[in-house]
């Protein structure tokens, strides 16, 4: 298998405002075709850093693909440093400077000299045109490493990497098909779902798996690779339903769908409705189950009642219970989803109530405590997490543990 390397320049990716989205397409591509990604590594505007990094990269990669650091400026050093790593000289084409200069005429305007640093290119290299800017690309074979020198922008290195690129890289990979599966887990830590996992997964040399933790719920990435296409997609639908079959009901997805898209299938599938009553989350459960289309088939209604006498006024929910349980109670998200149910009208409702911090926490309820309500043909029931995290984390792990309960109960009702 071929591997590669990509280096993303420029030193307003070493910024937290700025993040390197072309080296994630780039990995996909590549993957899709059996290159495996190796390394990945931002470099900032240094001249004598690129130049290391390019020539330790071809020294260990089949291939080396960078992108950015090709505009007029001072700052833009690619090319330089590219030349160098592969000890080329930089070689000035006329027709580019050309090119560069009508481009600039028909814009109505005259081309400022600095752009004629944009003509240079590595000796020896192919000259990959950009229609979409001004910097030309770079394809250059060293010794039977592949270097590909891609502008930044993605709209330009995109087009640029699937016309030029792609085709001589599939090529090089050969005849390699890649067939992917993506599972999701909810209700199990990245480690419980490895130890069932793991003993299954070995066994499959030819498939690539990988286990990642994704906020709130645990992915699981299977990727075949053969050069028979139906070879491919049969070894990784087997794994697939294996690890599937084993998870259990934890496993909410086999093809990547979330679990909003999981839930309101469900929904539909039984020509149900349902209502949410919110207070801890804040409207958070309802926007993700409106978030998909034709969700108005099954999303009647929802009510985010923060203060004790929304619950009231709107639910119906007892003063007494707040007097003797607390709002962040059982009893509490009993009454929310049966009040939010009965005026609703709709087959089933779920509630949320809990402490999203970071203040307001105790020894008995900490930061984190929440209760879950569901009231439908199963009856009424709640159940109780204590989720970790931030504020943001505990209110969106709270929405997937609502969605996830309600998912079970519906499950219950088409066996």
């Amino acid at each position: 298998m071929l591997s590669a390397e990509i280096i993303a320049i420029g030193s307003e990716l070493l910024t937290p405002e700025k993040i390197d989205t072309n080296s994630l397409w780039l990995t996909e591509k590549l993957n899709d075709i059996g290159i495996e990604v190796m390394l990945k590594t931002i470099v900032g505007d240094d001249g004598a850093r690129l130049e290391e990094t390019v020539r330790d990269a071809m020294r260990r990669s089949d291939i080396v693909i960078t992108t950015g650091g090709l505009g007029p400026t001072e700052d833009d050093i690619t090319r330089a440093s590219a030349a160098a790593a592969v000890e080329r000289e930089l070689i000035y084409h006329d027709e580019i400077e050309q090119h560069l200069r009508e481009r600039f005429r028909v814009m109505g305007r005259e081309m400022p000299e600095i752009n004629k640093r944009q003509a240079f290119v590595i000796d020896g290299a192919e000259v990959l045109p950009n229609p979409n800017g001004s910097a030309v690309g770079m394809l250059l074979d060293a010794s039977g490493k592949l270097l590909a020198v891609l502008p930044g922008p993605p709209r330009e290195n995109q087009p640029m990497f699937t016309e030029h690129v792609l085709p001589k890289l599939k090529t090089r990979a050969g005849k390699v098909f890649v067939k992917r599966r993506l599972l999701r887990v909810s209700g199990k830590g990245e480690s419980a779902v490895d130890e069932i996992a793991a003993p299954i997964y070995t066994k499959y040399a030819d498939v690539q798996t990988s286990i990642l933790f994704n906020k709130s719920e645990v992915e699981i990435h299977l990727a075949a690779r053969s050069s028979d296409e139906a070879k491919a997609a049969q070894t990784v639908d087997k794994l697939a339903d294996e690890l599937a079959t084993a998870l259990g009901v934890a496993v909410f997805s086999t093809n990547g769908e979330t679990l909003e898209e999981v839930v309101g299938k469900m929904l539909k599938d039984l020509g149900h409705t349902v209502a949410v009553a919110e207070s801890c989350t804040g409207g958070l459960i309802g926007m993700r189950l409106t978030e998909i289309a034709g969700s108005s088939q099954y999303f009647i209604e929802s009510a985010v009642t923060y203060s004790n006498a929304s619950k009231t006024d709107r639910l119906g929910v007892d003063p007494y219970i707040f007097k003797n349980h607390g709002a962040v109670s059982a009893e509490c998200a009993e009454a929310m989803v049966a009040g939010m149910r009965d005026r609703a009208k709709t087959d089933h409702a779920i509630s949320v109530t809990g402490i999203a911090g970071p203040d307001g926490g105790s020894d008995e309820k900490p930061v984190g405590t929440v209760f879950i309500g569901y009231a439908g043909p199963n009856g009424v029931k709640s159940i109780k997490f204590v989720l970790p995290g931030d504020r943001h984390l505990i209110r969106w792990r709270t929405s997937q543990a609502a969605l996830d309960y309600l998912r079970r109960q519906l499950l219950k009702i088409q066996s």
